[in-house]
């Protein structure tokens, strides 16, 4: 993400507590007009999205994007399904590391590169409550520990 052209719009932050990142894909999105001026206002939410495969192909669910207030009639509906732009080796690939239970597709960040709307899309593992306490733990303790080094 340090490259002069990508632009972060949003980022699920709720993610990385929620699920174990075990890879992550690019992906571009078909959107319509007023979409994209929405999203260019930061008017995009992935916190409860996830991805599903239907006949073949990628799609976005639940990702909120706000109607774009100057657009009159021709307005979109925020919480429609958005198509995934994947070659079909990658989504034959993606369809049998999802095969293996436990496993979830989650958008974790929307940005823009070159212009174009870009999501990453990553495969998840869901965390057990015990899993976030230890995550929870070993965060407070690292700062802990920084902070006793800034302090010598």
């Amino acid at each position: 993400m340090d490259s002069p052209h990508i632009k972060l719009i949003a980022m699920n932050r709720k993610a990385r507590h929620d699920y174990f990142i075990e890879d992550q894909y690019e992906a571009g999105l078909v959107l319509l007009g007023s979409e994209v001026k929405s999203i260019r206002a930061g008017k995009a939410n992935l916190k409860d999205s996830y991805g599903k495969i239907r006949n073949g192909e990628l799609f976005l669910y639940q990702m909120h994007i706000s109607e774009y207030s100057h657009a009159a009639n021709s307005n979109h509906d925020p919480l429609r399904p958005r198509k995934l732009l994947f070659h079909k080796r990658e989504i034959k690939r993606l369809i049998g590391k999802l095969t293996e239970k436990g496993l979830s597709l989650i958008p974790t960040e929307l940005y823009f590169k070159n212009g174009k709307v870009k999501v990453t899309i990553a495969i998840a593992r869901g965390k057990k409550k015990y899993d976030k306490r230890e995550a929870i733990r070993k965060r407070d303790e690292k700062k802990e520990m920084d902070n006793l080094k800034r302090r010598r």
